[in-house]
């Protein structure tokens, strides 16, 4: 039994080791045309209709209504690896954020392939949903497929450039989300098959224009900032050295709004009662 179940093992890695081998021989015309080009401040068609996992029609602008941000995934469901993977990773980070989808902010997770249905949108639905459990998070994460032009325009409007190959039979695409203000202006983009918790915290915020979270946070996110060659927010030194000296200031104030008043309590004549005798 364990060295049938060695053999498998062994077998399954070299597969996956060959599939691995083979998706980064792939010629540069497999790739050519695939990548993100980021359209910050530019707006998304708000009237762009798509099915629902329910099947029914709708509109991204009717998504955004609630004027929360919105964190946008291109996937499709299908998707034999990548889509998974980042899915996966905005599950993960979804469930670590305080905020929640449907209360602070919007999902919109999209298929880019026109032959997937509002079935396969359900069944992806019901899995994460159900796996979060998060009260709300059903009408704040919508699982969408549309057609082909109204994917194509979606996916221009955000630079979200991607081809099939007919070789693999999959869509060719690089991992990424993009943040929507409540608008329709894409913000931010983020990237890979994971992410940080702080980011995409930080990200939302950004799309949201300070409108979310609570004081501590806008203290916080104050002191950093995007830096796309790291594709992190980073710290600024500057709004920092700014809150420190902040901080010192107030904590003088007090000290010697403390002093003042012992200072002139102790000034104060004092007054003497006489007693008769």
């Amino acid at each position: 039994m364990k060295h049938t179940l060695t053999i498998f093992l062994t077998i399954s890695v070299f597969f996956l080791f060959d599939t691995a081998i083979a998706q980064l021989n792939q010629s540069p015309a497999a790739v050519a045309g695939v990548g993100v080009d980021e359209k910050l401040g530019e707006t998304i068609p708000m009237d762009l209709r798509f099915a629902n996992s329910e099947g029914d029609s709708v509109s991204i602008g009717e998504l955004m209504k609630d004027g929360k941000p919105v964190l946008l995934n291109p996937l499709y469901y299908d998707c034999p690896v990548l889509c998974g993977l980042v899915l996966d990773a905005v599950f993960k980070v979804v469930n670590e954020l305080v905020w929640s989808p449907g209360k602070d902010y919007t999902i919109i997770s999209f298929s880019i392939d026109p032959e997937e249905t509002p079935e396969q949108a359900a069944a992806s639905k019901e899995t994460y949903l159900t796996d979060l459990n998060r009260p709300g998070a059903e009408d704040g994460w919508h699982f969408l497929t549309g057609n082909e032009k109204a994917i194509q325009a979606l996916t221009d409007a955000v630079g979200f450039r991607y081809k099939y190959d007919e070789r693999l039979g999959e869509y060719i695409h690089l991992a990424s989300i993009m943040m929507i203000s409540p608008e329709g202006v894409v913000t931010r983009y983020l990237y890979g098959a994971s992410f940080r918790e702080f980011d995409l915290r930080n990200a939302l915020y950004e799309a949201a224009d300070g409108t979310i979270g609570s004081t501590l946070d806008r203290v916080l996110f104050y002191c950093f900032t995007y830096d796309p060659s790291s594709q992190s927010y980073v710290p600024v030194a500057m709004n920092i050295m700014k809150l420190g000296g902040l901080a010192t200031v107030i904590i003088l104030g007090i000290f010697l709004g403390v002093f003042w008043r012992r200072e002139r309590g102790s000034s104060q004549p004092k007054k003497f009662e006489i007693l008769d005798e």
